[in-house]
């Protein structure tokens, strides 16, 4: 559903700045809404104080904020707070009678033969949950009053406690959250300056371990991530940066800072999200359906699906690992994660087992070829040693590597322990890492009844083309494609993000039953309450784009899918349509489904987006099959295991590739920020936007 806009605050300047934070780099994405001209920027992250990182890389690139208009901003810092486990002293206030219902959690166990399996750790200790006499019951409806005085003295001694944050979880406050809205008021009264945060500001779902465990993660996260943010508006305001503030959402959306810092648990997946986003954008451009959007970075690699030209999403995520993990009910863009990236250190655990990763070595000291004092092994050092990166020419010759410095560290932490070739050591790294990033693509494709051989695989972040080819020969996958400027990926996806507005109700409705008019009404009141966001954003978007969405079962199962609705199936009150849909949706999902089985409806979703002016489409020259002489910079021996031992590759600089190029491999495409390695048996075609087509050979 389409709509124009209404009319609103146009920003300031006239540059759209996009920053993301990770765990090695910081980058910088900026586009000249006057000119459409794009350009880049990169810098270590300064973990100690990321806002040193930002303003290094802004300085770096030559961008001056006072030009911006619009300043777009993902981070880790909220996910990096969970898994750290260094967040904010929290208290929970919780219904009287379900103090524990955070820690018992659910009593599925999701592997029944892991001897190791242990329950997840709350983020909040039981001396700091409390009980709040009330009760409402499934329908809104009171059935114990508010204690109002028991609140005010709960907060005087969470107050004698010191608390930093609060969360506050009453049972069916989805339906009613009227004592939730005045607890919240008491405690900010009685604890200001403290963080408090209520749980349906953030779901307006049931389940209420699901519930307790997502406020839970805000409140734990909140002091941190707010007092960044706004850390980072006051320096922006203090180098004259007119414009204005938004974050980067878990769903790859856009939301005003304002809000980012009251749900910061929306931003847990920011960096990660903005990336599928990009190349949702770039599947656009070539009118590709369905691909897998694979990003490795220094510290980890992530990968998303995009089938049907749209993400794939999920309405909760596990956060720390399936066994371990607490829950967050939020959409977001279903995103899979692996602690594989370029500075993944690689050890010898007992029995000298080869082991690469989940320790990063990060920015500091980076690994050993950083010759920032690292002493550890990493994916990066492995590849410089095996010729994949040159030293003279890493960030364009901007950041020197020490070569030696990585065979040093290669032969005395892996090669002399296990008395092996440096080399050998190295190709054993890459071999594990690669390994390691392909579970993270299955996580998303084979685990959600896909099959990843079908699929093209757009690969990106700065360390992802080193690996493109070896991950899609572990999948089967024929064809990868690697984008413009994939070394600044996530950053740029961002150019593409649009403000959006997500909202539930749980409904639990038989289809055969539900009234079209009950649900119309649903889904208009959450629709509104979109536009009247939209229409209080310091922005105005091009136009307003409304989605509908229902989670579906059959009737007597307990867990539902997301079901995409469209707009007529309602006008239409079609419940066949919308049957079928769910049926085929559980299909693909679970290998089968039950076309004469009765379905209920769990819940109505509705996304509310102000989609923004895209940057341009980047194209290139045309040219002939053939290379142009001056894009070969040299030819140089690089080790691949399927040629035994290192050959001659050709060396191309990307930015002098033309449209119709095509390369066949052994040989190495570098540009600024990355390098992409294609493998004897893989050719590359340059699309008409520059991006590299790899079609994957099979090994010699």
């Amino acid at each position: 559903m389409t709509s124009p806009s209404n009319p609103g605050k146009r920003s300031a300047g006239h540059l759209r700045i996009a920053v993301d934070i990770g765990g090695t780099f910081t980058d910088l994405a900026i586009l000249n809404e006057k000119t459409g001209e794009l350009s880049f920027g990169k810098a270590l992250s300064t973990h100690g104080q990321l806002v040193d990182g930002i303003q290094n890389t802004l300085d770096n690139a030559g961008a001056h904020v006072e030009n911006g208009g619009l300043f777009l901003h993902g981070s880790t810092i909220a996910i990096n707070t969970l898994l750290e486990r260094n967040g904010a002293k929290t208290a929970l206030l919780i219904t009287q009678g379900f103090r524990d219902i955070y820690e018992i959690g659910r009593v599925n166990r999701p592997d029944a033969y892991n001897l190791f399996f242990s329950k997840h750790d709350p983020l909040i200790r039981r001396s700091l949950r409390y009980e709040v006499p009330e009760r409402l019951l499934a329908d809104g409806s009171v059935h114990v009053p508010l204690d109002e005085a028991r609140v005010r003295e709960l907060a005087r001694e969470l107050k004698a406690e010191g608390v930093d944050a609060v969360a506050i979880l009453l049972l069916h406050s989805y339906r009613n959250a009227a004592h939730e809205i005045r607890v919240r008021e008491i405690v900010r009264e009685e604890l200001p300056g403290v963080f408090v945060t209520a749980s349906h500001e953030l779901s307006q779902e049931y389940r209420e371990f699901e519930r307790v465990s997502t406020v839970a993660a805000n409140a734990y996260v909140g002091p941190r991530v707010s007092a960044y943010l706004g850390e980072l508006e006051t320096h922006l305001t203090e180098q004259g940066f007119p414009g204005d503030f938004y974050a980067v959402q878990s769903t790859g959306g856009l939301f005003p800072l304002e809000h980012a810092r009251r749900e910061c648990v929306r931003m847990l997946e920011s960096g990660p999200a903005a990336g599928v986003i990009g190349a949702q954008a770039i599947c656009a451009q070539l009118g590709l359906g369905d691909a897998i959007a694979f990003d490795m970075g220094g510290t980890t690699a992530k990968a998303g699906v995009i089938s049907e030209g749209k993400p794939l999403t999920s309405s909760s995520a596990l956060i720390g690992g399936y066994e371990k993990a607490l829950p967050i009910q939020i959409p977001m863009i279903d995103i899979f994660e692996v602690g594989t990236g370029g500075g993944s250190i690689a050890r010898l655990e007992g029995g000298k087992a080869l082991r690469v990763g989940p320790q990063s070595a990060g920015s500091n000291p980076g690994p050993a070829c950083y010759g920032r004092g690292g002493l550890e092994p990493t994916v990066t050092d492995a590849n410089l040693l095996l010729g994949r990166l040159d030293e003279n020419n890493f960030l364009g010759g901007e950041m020197l590597l020490d070569k030696q410095a990585a065979h040093s560290a290669m032969a005395e932490r892996i090669g002399k322990p296990l008395d092996l070739d440096p080399i050998k050591a190295a190709d054993g790294i890459l071999r594990i890492a690669v390994t390691s990033m392909s579970h993270a693509v299955k996580a998303v494709t084979t685990e959600r009844g896909l099959d990843a051989g079908r699929f093209t695989m757009v690969v990106y972040g700065g360390a992802g083309p080193l690996h493109a080819s070896a991950i899609a020969r572990e999948l089967g996958i024929r064809k990868v494609l690697i984008p413009y400027a994939p070394g600044y990926f996530s950053a740029y996806g961002m150019l593409f993000s649009d403000l959006r507005y997500d909202y539930v109700r749980s409904v639990f409705r038989k289809l055969d039953e539900v009234s079209f008019e009950d649900i119309e009404a649903i889904y208009a009141e959450m629709e509104n309450e979109g536009r009247a966001a939209l229409a209080q954003s310091a922005v105005t978007p091009e136009s307003i784009v409304i989605e509908r969405a229902a989670d579906m079962r059959y009737v007597g199962q307990e867990h539902a899918v997301a079901v995409d609705l469209e707009t007529e199936y309602f006008e239409q009150q079609d419940r066949s349509a919308i049957k079928q849909r769910f049926d085929a949706v559980h299909a693909v999902r679970y290998g089968t489904s039950a076309p004469a089985e009765p379905a209920d409806l769990v819940s109505l979703r509705v996304t509310v987006l102000g989609v923004m002016r895209k940057p341009p489409r980047h194209a290139v020259e045309e040219g002939s099959a053939t290379p142009p002489s001056e894009a070969l910079r040299a030819k140089k021996p690089v080790y691949f295991r399927s040629a035994q031992g290192f050959v001659d590759a050709s060396v191309y600089k990307r930015h002098l590739l033309r449209s119709g190029n095509r390369i066949d491999g052994p040989a190495l495409i570098e540009e600024h920020a990355s390098t992409t390695v294609v493998q004897p048996g893989d050719s590359v075609l340059v699309d008409t936007c520059g991006n590299l087509q790899i079609s994957i050979g099979s090994e010699l």
